[in-house]
């Protein structure tokens, strides 16, 4: 089948009987048609329709050797810097479709399994695991292209180093039985954006803690609607269906969900390690996921501060305020974290090299230097569009004032320096969106802690930056000579 269309998602996800609990009630009939979801999977549906699109389709798809069908470049395992680059335009193409405001739009986990079966041979000859499931799952994710959430996050109950869980029901997701079957996992994981809103659910262990209970090393895929599987959503932040009074929220509400596994059984053909903890951390830590994934976040982002420095410059023309060289400062300081964030990704590509098993890698510092400045800097940004906005970002009527008895005194009123007030607000209307309504608060929320927590993110980059070069320069210039 290969690369699908809009269409095709919104059938396969109504098909799914996903257990969904919204607000304190389970969900009942098509998901695609819930106030909740419906704007973000209409948006989703047009991304997939953008790999049929005529102008598009030679940047968005690859052919597959094996059935000659169209599959998505982001399922490309790259073997040379071209191929990186192929990966990269068409991450942008989505990204800014979306002005990068879907951070787990379908690329992101396509990009992962895509690199889980790159150094699946990781796992060779290692007890208790099977990297044949993972090349299973990567063909079949590739050749139907599935759409997949995925989690990693234990529940926040004690997030002491030393926590070792001692509750008699577990709490964090864990493996309580082992039988002829495959696992079976109870418990619960937290944060699976989209969750229950994809064709599966990938769930692996990251070593957080210092401790990592073997019970709890395990990486499977299963589908969203698994037996036992229930996905538990936040409120949502969707403030309405209207783009003009919800630019944003009303098209890329990403909903988060907490996963909870009551007695999932997980057929041996889905299970790609468990019992493992050294498999759990070489998982991580040797593996190429971090290198693409970051890769792919690392485009995403760019893509969203272009829309920031647009949306900013846009404010400024719109009441003429470019003049001030404090308004010109504002402007620069985002200038300059996007040229930043573009010179990392460049240099990230530029510096690529092959991996042991034949993949190109994006040389992993200037990423890791990019998602330490990102989670910095994205706040800031967020703070010069309401400083710049000024008091213009609170008075802001709705669409329905503007075809309502009021409308000449809004004509009047709200009328922007060449902007008429219809325009002018909808502007407004976007910049309250992005910064300070609920949904711009969980975007802030959601970049400062997109890729970990910060401090470990920073002590990760100290602990990896190929130091020994610039120590030997200094010891050279003081002609301090080795201890023997």
């Amino acid at each position: 089948m290969g690369a699908i269309n809009g269409k095709d998602l919104i059938n396969r996800l109504n098909q799914l009987n996903t257990e969904i609990w919204f607000d304190g009630e389970k969900i009942e009939g098509k998901i695609t048609e819930h106030p909740a979801f419906k704007g973000l999977l209409q948006t989703k549906a047009a991304l997939y329709d953008m790999q049929y699109d005529p102008k598009l389709k030679e940047e968005m798809t690859f052919i597959s050797p094996e059935t000659g069908e169209p599959i998505g470049l982001s399922y490309l395992q790259p073997k040379t810097k071209a191929d990186l680059t192929k990966r990269r335009k068409m991450i942008e193409h989505w990204a800014r479709h979306t002005g990068g405001m879907m951070g787990r739009s379908p690329d992101y986990m396509n990009t992962a399994i895509m690199s889980f079966a790159s150094f699946a041979p990781l796992l060779k000859g290692r007890d208790k695991c099977f990297q044949e499931n993972i090349q299973s799952l990567y063909e079949r994710a590739k050749e139907r292209d599935l759409s997949f959430t995925h989690t990693f996050v234990t529940p926040q109950v004690n997030r002491s180093q030393f926590y070792i869980e001692s509750s008699r029901e577990p709490i964090a997701a864990k493996v309580i039985d082992r039988n002829e079957k495959g696992i079976v996992i109870k418990g619960a994981r937290l944060l699976a954006t989209q969750g229950g809103l994809t064709d599966e659910v990938f769930v692996f262990s990251t070593p957080h803690r210092l401790f990592l209970d073997p019970d709890e090393a395990f990486a499977f895929s299963i589908p969203s609607d698994t037996k036992g599987l229930k996905f538990i959503c936040r409120e949502t932040f969707v403030g309405g269906e209207s783009h003009f009074d919800h630019p944003l929220s009303s098209r890329f509400e990403e909903m988060d969900s907490i996963l909870v596994f009551d007695n999932v059984q997980v057929p041996w053909d889905r299970v790609f390690f468990y019992d493992n903890v050294e498999a759990a951390i070489d998982f991580v830590v040797q593996g190429s996921f971090n290198h693409f994934a970051i890769h792919q976040a690392v485009t995403r982002q760019i893509a969203k501060t272009e829309f920031i420095l647009g949306l900013a410059e846009l404010i400024v023309d719109t009441i003429n305020v470019d003049e001030y060289q404090h308004v010109q400062e504002k402007l620069s300081e985002i200038i300059i974290g996007l040229e930043t964030m573009k010179a990392l990704l460049d240099k990230s590509e530029n510096d690529a090299q092959l991996d042991q098993w034949g993949y190109m890698r994006p040389s992993i510092i200037p990423l890791k230097t990019a998602i330490n400045i990102f989670p910095r800097i994205y706040p800031r940004f967020c703070e010069i569009v309401q400083l710049i906005g000024a008091s213009g970002m609170v008075s802001l009527p709705t669409d329905k004032a503007f075809h309502s008895a009021i409308r000449a005194d809004l004509d009047k009123y709200l009328q922007g320096a060449n902007k008429n007030a219809e325009d002018r607000v909808k502007i407004f209307r976007l910049a309250w969106d992005l910064t300070m309504s609920s949904f711009g608060s969980r975007q802030t929320q959601y970049e400062r802690y997109f890729f970990g927590n910060p401090v470990q993110l920073a002590s990760s980059l100290y602990k990896t930056y190929p130091k020994d070069e610039n120590v030997k320069l200094i010891e050279n210039f003081l002609n301090i000579k080795k201890e023997e």
